[in-house]
C-alpha cells in the first residue's frame, strides 16, 4: 500500500485543526466553514491510517520481544497476540484501500451543464443542440429533473451556448465524465456535395454547490440589468429583465435573460456563478491534496477531445478508455449507460491501482 497520500492527509488534518483553533479563522465564517468541511472529509482516512500505524508499531514491538524471550508459555501467548494484530492490520489496510478507491464525495450531487458550440460554424451549433437533447433524454430516462437556465441561439436554430441544471439521484456520478470536447463527423444539411465535415462542441459539468460550500460576499458582485433580446415576445422588450453578474475578484461573468422576471434571471445567474466559483475552488483543492488528479479518466483538461460521434459509420468512440459503440442513434436518444458504466468502472480500477 502507498502511504504518501495518507501522510499528506494526516499532515493536512493536523494543519486544519490548528487553523480552526486560531482567532483569525474563528472570526472568518467563510474560512471556518471551508476548513471544517475539509477536516470532516479527512477524518475517516486519517483515523484509519493512525490505527494502521499503531497496529504496525505493536507488531514490531511484539516481534522484538519474541526475539529476546524464551519462555514457552509467554511465546505461545505472544504468538496468538501477533496473529490477532496481523489480522487487525490486514483488515485496516483493506478498509483504507476501499476508502481511497471509493466513490467521489460529490457523487450524489446535482449538476449544472454548460454546452458551447466549437469549431464548425452553424453545424457546431446544431451539434451543441443535439448534445443538449441527448442529455435531457438521458435525464428523462433516469427520472431526473431538468431546468434550462440560459440559452443563446444561432442563425441556424442551433445553440451558441446553453446552460441547464439536472437534479436527481447520482446525477454527478453519472455525468461528471462528460466534460471535454465532443466531436461530430457527418454531412451537414447545408453541404451540397455530400462531404463529411468535422465540428465540435464543448461540455463542462459543474457540481451544483450548497450554501455551506461557498460564501459569496455581496461586496464582490457587480450586478447590471439590461433589455432582453431575442425570443420572448414584446413584453421582454419593455423591461430591463436581463441580468449580468460579475464576480469582481475572479472576473467571472454570468448573464441570464430567458425569464420575464428580473428576479428569476438573477436567481438563475447566481446559481450558475456559484457553480463556476465552486468549480474553481475544487480544482485548486484537487491539485493540492486529492488523489483525483492521478485517478481521473483522461487528462482532466477541458480542451481534451473526449468523444467522437461518427455518422457515416454509426459509431461513437470515447477516446479516454478506447471504448466504441455502434449504437449512435440510441446514444443520441439518451441511452448513455453503456458509456457511463464503462467510465465508472475504468475510474474505479484506476483508483484501486493507486490505493
Amino acid at each position: 500500500m502507498k502511504f504518501e497520500q495518507l501522510e499528506k492527509f494526516e499532515a493536512r488534518h493536523e494543519e486544519l485543526e490548528q487553523l480552526l483553533g486560531s482567532p483569525e479563522v474563528a472570526t472568518d465564517r467563510e474560512k471556518s466553514n471551508k476548513f471544517a468541511k475539509e477536516l470532516s472529509d479527512l477524518r475517516e482516512p486519517v483515523s484509519l491510517y493512525r490505527q494502521f500505524k499503531q497496529a504496525s508499531n505493536d507488531i514490531d514491538e511484539l516481534q522484538a520481544v519474541l526475539k529476546e524471550k524464551h519462555d514457552n508459555e509467554f511465546l505461545e501467548l505472544a504468538k496468538k497476540e501477533l496473529e490477532i494484530l496481523d489480522q487487525k492490520r490486514a483488515e485496516l489496510e483493506e478498509k483504507i484501500k476501499k476508502l481511497l478507491a471509493g466513490e467521489d464525495k460529490d457523487a450524489g450531487r446535482d449538476v449544472i451543464i454548460e454546452i458551447r458550440q466549437g469549431t464548425g460554424g452553424d453545424e457546431a451549433g446544431l451539434f451543441a443542440a443535439d448534445l443538449y437533447r441527448m442529455y435531457t433524454k438521458y435525464a428523462a430516462n433516469k427520472n431526473w429533473t431538468v431546468e434550462q437556465m440560459a440559452v443563446s441561439i444561432n442563425d441556424s436554430g442551433g445553440f451558441k451556448e446553453v446552460i441547464f441544471s439536472i437534479q436527481g439521484r447520482d446525477a454527478y456520478k453519472r455525468l461528471k465524465f462528460e466534460s471535454g470536447v465532443h466531436r461530430v463527423q457527418r454531412v451537414p444539411t447545408t453541404e451540397a456535395q455530400g462531404r463529411v465535415h468535422t465540428s465540435t462542441a464543448s461540455v463542462v459539468v459543474y457540481v451544483e454547490p450548497q450554501e455551506v460550500d461557498l460564501v459569496i460576499e455581496p461586496k464582490d458582485l457587480r450586478i447590471d440589468t439590461y433589455r432582453s433580446s431575442g425570443p420572448g415576445g414584446q413584453h421582454m422588450q419593455k423591461t430591463d429583465s436581463a441580468v449580468r453578474i460579475t464576480h469582481v475578484p475572479s472576473g467571472v461573468v454570468v448573464a441570464c435573460q430567458d425569464e420575464r422576471s428580473q428576479l428569476k434571471n438573477k436567481t438563475k445567474a447566481m446559481k450558475i456563478l456559484r457553480a463556476k466559483l465552486f468549480d474553481m475552488k475544487r480544482e485548486a483543492e484537487i491539485k493540492k491534496i486529492s488523489l483525483e488528479r492521478r485517478t481521473q479518466i483522461g487528462s482532466g483538461d477541458r480542451s481534451e477531445k473526449i468523444r467522437t460521434y461518427n455518422f457515416p459509420d454509426r459509431r461513437v468512440t470515447d477516446h479516454r478508455i478506447n471504448f466504441t459503440s455502434h449504437q449512435l442513434e440510441g446514444i443520441l436518444e439518451g441511452e448513455l449507460d453503456e458509456f457511463t458504466d464503462s467510465l465508472i468502472k475504468a475510474e474505479q480500477e484506476k483508483k484501486e491501482q493507486n490505493a
